[in-house]
């Protein structure tokens, strides 16, 4: 989470929250994805890569980084939004830069801009390998708050 603007939760309970629900994410659980960090505006979510996980070629298959990164940018958001709300992508791009292998996967999400409406995220994604940190992905997000909506 490196390069976040400051930014006020409307929600004490936040992280918590974040970590509750990304909890319930099978998606998550499916790739083996992990959430490492939570703060104000900012998430990250790691993975180990596999097999499983890969294309062809052997490099982390592009979909399982978009993954990754479009939830650490809604949990960015997340962080940002009311008790009685929740938050959904509703559109992200994503630049692919270097093939994503070594020995673990790191997506960085960050909020650019909270909105009442929108919130616009970026997203940064790094593959690491003997200490080295190679950015593999660029994302840039909108998420909707949903208001009233809290996650069940």
């Amino acid at each position: 989470m490196t390069g976040q603007a400051r930014f006020e939760p409307a929600f004490a309970g936040y992280a918590a929250r974040v970590r509750e629900s990304f909890a319930k994410q099978g998606a998550m659980a499916l790739v083996g994805a992990v959430l490492d960090a939570v703060g104000p505006g900012g998430c990250s979510i790691s993975l180990v890569p596999r097999e499983a996980l890969s294309q062809q070629h052997g490099y982390v298959h592009a979909g399982i980084v978009a993954t990754i990164v479009d939830s650490a940018g809604g949990y960015a958001a997340y962080t940002l939004v009311p008790e009685d709300s929740t938050v959904l992508t509703v559109e992200f791009k994503l630049n692919l830069l270097a093939p994503a292998t070594g020995e673990r996967v790191v997506a960085d999400g960050s909020v650019v801009k909270a909105g009442r409406t929108l919130v616009v995220t970026r997203g940064e994604v790094h593959a690491e390998r003997a200490g080295t940190r190679t950015l593999v992905a660029l994302m840039q997000q909108t998420i909707m708050v949903l208001r009233g909506r809290a996650e069940a």
